[in-house]
């Protein structure tokens, strides 16, 4: 295959491009910055600085239509928001290329929060209890009815922005910051006891073919995870099916899903809280083979990573370790010493090398805009549920009926 990796920016559109080029294919990169990690992998053919799409919705995919005929790319792989608006200009793209994601319609279901929990429950995987806010008055008197509550908007990633009274993060974010609207709810449920357990999966045609369920052993900043210990997929990878089954038995993509393990060790009990319809660092956790085998629908089974894989980005976890107590240290020695990282064994140091031109990046935007560098990073490539530039009649009623189908 001929590919282009966008939002080349994250580490695991890095790692994804390693393992494409790996194995044989033919690998390409954009992202809005060229200083963007993986667009200075060795296992690139090619990279591309693009417009913003969400700020420059036109020129963006006139940027990427023009660099998929000049390169004769079969294949755009999105790896965070930008699929939104690749999916809804699809049209726009050249006709010879595929992208390799869902419809905007079955994207904008599983993106929105809140229609995402009616799916969920319609598809038979629990749900924590969930009570949808449309104004700042119903927010505080949902979080009133619940002595321990965890609230976010219904277009939010990253663990960012959560406004809860329970765990490292209560009380980080006023109440009177949150601002809910009709176009623009949140979502109040109870605080789950419980580790975050996410999932990463391929998709083709309707059927599982790589499956990824982990914890994170290490976070930045309690929300953005650095390092991961691959877990046991029996319970998840069986919702993932019946989320797919019930949202398009013809999907084809990359998704993954947040859940909450109220259980025990040897009894897991997951409650789902929120899917990512894109990949995210579980990818790092499957070989390289699996994840080029599976992309493409070779697999008869689906592959998942082993129980107990462990991988960690060293630069974050170094990051981490001067923004933590000093009680933490010996934990960050430990990790660094006995954790794989995730560019081990690719000989391409020089990509990580310009992961600071990242945080520069997010920087910038935090400092001109007031906003947290995690929320910042991703700011001129996330989707947060307004019509798009260009979209079909057939895709804004599509985004009105998810809307209205919220719980």
């Amino acid at each position: 295959m001929r590919v282009l990796v966008t939002s080349s920016r994250n580490t695991f559109a890095l790692d994804l491009i390693r393992k494409l080029g790996s194995v044989g294919h033919t690998v390409f990169a954009s992202d809005t910055y060229d200083g963007a990690v993986g667009n200075h992998s060795r296992f690139l053919s090619g990279h591309l600085a693009t417009p913003s799409p969400r700020f420059e919705t036109d020129a963006f995919i006139a940027a990427v239509s023009d660099y998929v005929e000049k390169h004769d790319i079969d294949v755009i792989i999105p790896t965070f928001e930008e699929v939104f608006y690749l999916a809804a200009r699809v049209a726009d793209l050249p006709p010879r290329v595929r992208l390799y994601a869902g419809s905007f319609a079955d994207l904008a279901r599983l993106h929105d929060k809140a229609s995402f929990q009616r799916l969920a429950q319609d598809a038979g995987v629990p749900i924590p209890e969930t009570v949808v806010v449309i104004s700042p008055e119903e927010l505080r008197e949902a979080i009133a009815s619940f002595p321990r509550y965890f609230a976010r908007a219904a277009f939010s990633r990253g663990g960012v922005g959560l406004l809860t009274n329970t765990g490292p993060l209560a009380g980080k974010i006023p109440v009177d910051e949150c601002v809910p609207t009709p176009e623009q709810p949140w979502l109040v449920q109870p605080f789950v006891d419980g580790p975050m357990v996410c999932t990463y999966s391929v998709v083709v045609d309707g059927k599982v073919q790589a499956h990824t369920t982990y914890k994170a052993a290490e976070q930045w900043a309690h929300s953005t995870a650095i390092a991961f210990i691959a877990v046991d997929s029996t319970d998840t990878l069986r919702y993932t099916q019946q989320l797919v089954d019930t949202l398009d038995p013809g999907f084809t993509g990359q998704i993954s899903f947040d859940f909450v393990d109220h259980g025990s060790a040897t009894a897991p009990d997951y409650k789902i809280i929120e899917c990512n319809p894109r990949p995210t660092n579980g990818v790092i956790l499957l070989e390289a083979d699996d994840v080029s085998k599976a992309i493409q629908g070779e697999l008869a089974e689906p592959v998942v990573a082993v129980p107990g894989t462990e991988r960690q980005i060293t630069l974050a976890v170094l990051a981490d370790a001067f923004t933590e107590p000093l009680k933490h240290l010996p934990k960050t020695l430990h990790d660094l010493l006995h954790v794989r990282d995730v560019g081990a064994g690719w000989w391409d140091d020089a990509a990580m090398l310009w992961s600071p031109a990242t945080i520069v990046h997010g920087a910038k935007i935090s400092h001109g805009d007031r906003k947290e560098i995690l929320a910042a990073l991703g700011d001129d490539i996330v989707w947060n549920g307004e019509p798009i530039e260009g979209m079909t009649p057939a895709d804004a009623e599509a985004l009105e009926a998810v809307h209205a189908g919220r719980v």
